[in-house]
């Protein structure tokens, strides 16, 4: 027990204090017995005061060294939780010192404990809200208060966890990147088809077009799923409505090919012909696949198919009159009285189909035109024969015209004329063989006889092998007869002297030019048996007819002395 000094203060009081209350008692005349009574409570009294501080000062330093053996294990703990290996010591010297040794310590390590137990409560928490996004679970957006294991506060720990919402951040974007990209399709899509935008995407998730911070866009599962099926849906409609505005493009070319409508009229549906040949992912143009367009166009088509009934008939004529032009150009004769009869017909009774008779009609002009071309070739040919024919003829007659050599108006263009005749009369054999021989392998090759102006073809060429043959007899026999009438008249006029004859005199300058120094004699013997030899073997000749000849319109085609118009 601590004494206290003789001469501290408290001794002189309390020294004051007795003695005081000796004089007290000395006035009252307290007994000896009395004194020492109150003397010994006092003493008693003194005791119990010291009694109960020292129990306070033990409870004190039992409490002092249970709070120091507390804060030693939470930092032991602490130091566990945190991971850390730094070592302890409290020191030495009183508890108070080891106390204020240790407080700092313990204060630091909570501190450090909140701070890593607020960054796992906010990594915990941002996983746990990116998971809630991620399974679409709505009411997880806010999710709870995120349990933090106080027991594992390492570093290695929340590393595991930062590494773990890296990933889901990661995540997080390329779903954000897929639904907007997904949202971007879905306006193109709707843009081409005028399709409430709006409201596709907000029937996916209302998220999508409201997308704040305390909504954001949902990136689940489920909406990616329906966005994909949104946009499979929207790329199917696109697909159909696409293809029937090409069947609606196609027919609208059709009636307005059919009907010979003016480019005027068809500039207003230019925008749905335009498709016909488009590819789905190359139409993009806004409101070119919208249900307005598509009922423009079926609204158009409805209007031209009245129209075409009541047009029809005029075109079918027209085709039949393009038939009939076709086959008269080609010399085919065809009976178009009864063609049109059977159309009007066709057309009045009301059970055939318009197109397709005007389709049937369309096929006839192409084999008519497939005819035609291969006719072409014969009939070019047909034309050169015929041009040599009529200039066969005109020599005929300019040969029968004894004036012929006069000295009239345009006598030299004749004699030029005629050379050039000659010259094209000399080809026609040949002409006729090789126009003969294309005919019979045109027949031949087509099986039907080539008929020209209702007439067989060859058989016009074989009467004019004839024809021409008779006329060349004639022409022999004609030269026959006058030479035996020159050669009488020579006999008679050598016997009886000259004297007039019914024949035109010749010229005074032809006369003298024939007549003049040439003996009589010598001018009736030599040309009268020249023309006997020669009349003998025109006639053994003329017993056999020459071979029918084809035409050759190759060598009449090069030849320059063909006249205009052969």
């Amino acid at each position: 027990m601590t004494t206290l000094p003789p001469s501290s203060p408290t001794n002189t009081a309390c020294a004051s204090l007795l003695h005081e209350l000796q004089i007290i008692w000395d006035e009252i005349g307290e007994s000896d017995r009395e004194r020492d009574k109150m003397l010994l409570q006092l003493e008693q009294e003194c005791l119990d005061i010291y009694r109960r501080k020292v129990d306070m000062s033990r409870r004190y330093k039992a409490d002092l060294l249970q709070t120091l053996a507390q804060i030693e294990a939470e930092i032991t703990t602490l130091l566990s939780s945190l991971g850390e290996n730094a070592s302890f010591s409290k020191g030495k010297g009183t508890l108070k010192q080891q106390m204020s040794t240790v407080k700092p310590v313990i204060e630091e390590l909570r501190k450090k404990k909140e701070e890593r137990v607020k960054e796992f409560y906010e990594t915990q928490s941002q996983i746990a809200r990116i998971c809630a996004e991620i399974a679409g679970d709505d009411r997880s957006i806010k999710p709870a208060d995120p349990h933090v294991n106080e027991h594992d506060l390492t570093v290695k720990k929340l590393g595991e966890l930062k590494c773990h919402l890296k990933e889901l951040q990661t995540e997080k974007s390329f779903r954000l990147q897929k639904v907007n990209s997904n949202i971007s399709t879905i306006h193109q899509l709707s843009v081409v088809m005028s399709i409430d935008f709006t409201k596709v995407v907000t029937d996916v998730h209302p998220s999508l077009l409201d997308a704040t911070s305390v909504h954001p866009k949902s990136i689940s599962n489920d909406t990616l799923a329906r966005l994909t099926s949104m946009i499979q849906s929207l790329k199917e409609e696109k697909k159909q409505r696409l293809q029937k505005l090409q069947d609606l493009g196609k027919m609208l070319i059709e009636l307005w090919n059919l009907m010979d409508t003016p480019l005027e009229e068809q500039r207003k549906l230019e925008h749905v012909t335009a498709l016909v040949s488009s590819l789905v992912d190359d139409v993009s143009r806004q409101g070119c696949l919208s249900l307005e367009v598509i009922e423009q166009a079926e609204v158009e088509i409805e209007r031209l198919n009245i129209l075409k009934v009541s047009k029809m008939k005029e075109l079918i004529v027209k085709r039949q009159n393009e038939l009939e032009e076709i086959y008269r150009a080609v010399h085919v004769d065809v009976d178009s009285d009864s063609a049109r009869e059977i159309l009007i017909n066709l057309i009045e009774s009301g059970n055939t189909d318009m197109s397709d008779l005007l389709s049937s009609m369309d096929d006839q002009i192409t084999k008519a035109k497939e005819l035609a071309l291969s006719r072409k070739d014969i009939l070019d040919k047909v034309e050169k024969w015929k041009c040599g024919s009529e200039e066969e003829k005109w020599l005929d007659d300019y040969e029968k015209d004894e004036n012929r050599y006069s000295a009239g108006r345009g006598a030299h263009k004749n004699l030029k004329r005629a050379e050039k005749a000659r010259i094209l009369v000399s080809k026609i054999p040949s002409i006729v063989e090789n126009l003969t021989a294309k005919i019979k392998a045109w027949e031949s090759e087509n099986g039907v006889p080539f008929m020209y102006d209702k007439a067989p073809l060859l058989h016009s060429l074989e009467e004019y092998n004839v024809s021409r043959l008779r006329r060349e007899e004639e022409k022999r026999r004609s030269r026959e007869q006058k030479r035996l009438q020159e050669q009488f008249a020579a006999e008679q006029e050598a016997l009886y002297g000259s004297r007039p004859t019914t024949k035109k005199p010749l010229t005074q300058s032809s006369s003298s030019n024939t007549m003049v120094g040439t003996p009589i004699g010598r001018r009736l013997a030599t040309p009268l048996g020249r023309n006997t030899l020669s009349a003998g073997k025109e006639r053994r000749d003329s017993s056999r007819l020459p071979s029918v000849a084809p035409i050759n319109y190759v060598a009449l085609a090069k030849d320059d002395s063909v006249p205009r118009g052969c």
